[in-house]
């Protein structure tokens, strides 16, 4: 069983780099607070940037910049770190049974990250004194926002909450996408994480996910091949195979769906007949049970007596 990844909490770095892009807005957006500049300089950055995106100066005019308002600020980051722990530590415990629920899971503990992130810039913007529903709807903002790949990071939202809702997948399903197969770690609010077969990590945006095949969805088939000699009688051979296919499924119950089936001679080779053999498995196993597959046919020909061919080199000696 595979085991949601839960997104790690916001490290305090991610708080300061948001801080800086803070600072760095109030003083594009108010000239007036940058200390360096001319009083000419400072009044042609304020109407270009009104032409552009309207008056937004004003959202700054009103802060509150005192020690109460820092601790005030220190107060409400240090309230969502622990709300953001607490509810990852609550999503993290669920144990939920199928699929659907895992993918739900995943998805809640990715979403929880931006959610918390996204209130407490609101909350210390509110508690610092800028008018927060002027930031919203501000016209200007939007754009300044889309011009930074909102857009994209919307579209890897809502493909991702639909990938969970409409089946597509699931956690633990196998699938193959762009070539790349293996089986769905984690379904996060912006990417899809998908560990291949051998613990290799593809890591894809929700949004350009296409083109999906789900191989969870019904039973594969796994094959093999045996060759047996041409000194061998092939009706003997079947008998053999008949007979071992319902053992091999009793001793491997959690691999084989169905009983083996012999599909008849592949090919008349160089050095003796092939049969093929075909089972109905799981995709999770599909490595796992010509390995299997091989040794209890080997045992089988070896107790029988039936000879496996391999490529022998016959020399002629002139006198």
């Amino acid at each position: 069983m595979i085991s949601p990844k839960i997104p790690k909490i916001t490290k305090p770095r991610t708080i300061v780099k948001w801080v800086v892009i803070l600072v760095a807005f109030i003083i594009i957006s108010n000239p007036t607070l940058i200390p360096f500049l001319s009083p000419e300089t400072k009044q042609a950055l304020s109407e270009t940037w009104k032409s552009i995106f309207g008056d937004v100066g004003h959202l700054t005019s009103s802060l509150t910049i005192n020690w109460a308002t820092l601790f005030r600020v220190i107060a409400i980051i240090l309230l969502m770190v622990v709300i953001t722990k607490i509810s990852a530590y609550i999503i993290e415990k669920l144990k939920p049974k199928t699929g659907k629920g895992k993918s739900i899971q995943t998805l809640m503990a990715s979403a929880l990250t931006y959610i918390t992130t996204i209130i407490t810039i609101f909350w210390v913007l509110s508690a610092v004194g800028v008018n927060v529903s002027t930031l919203v709807a501000g016209a200007g903002i939007i754009t300044l926002a889309i011009s930074f790949g909102a857009q994209s990071l919307i579209e890897d939202v809502v493909t991702g909450i639909f990938l969970v809702f409409e089946d597509q997948f699931n956690v633990g399903d196998y699938i193959e996408v762009d070539g790349f197969r293996g089986v769905v770690d984690h379904i996060g609010i912006r990417v899809t994480t998908v560990k291949g077969m051998g613990s290799n990590y593809k890591i894809l945006n929700n949004s350009s996910i296409k083109n999906i095949l789900n191989r969870s969805q019904t039973a594969s088939i796994a094959t093999t091949s045996v060759s047996v000699s041409y000194k061998e009688d092939v009706r003997h051979v079947e008998q053999v195979l008949n007979e071992l296919f319902p053992k091999i499924r009793e001793m491997y119950p959690e691999v084989f769906i169905e009983d083996p089936k012999n599909l008849g001679i592949e090919e008349l080779g160089d050095s003796g007949v092939v049969f093929k053999i075909a089972a109905t498995i799981n995709e999770k196993d599909l490595f796992t049970a010509p390995r299997i597959m091989n040794r209890e046919i080997k045992i089988a020909f070896d107790d029988a007596g039936i000879e496996i061919p391999f490529p022998q080199v016959v020399v002629h000696q002139e006198a």
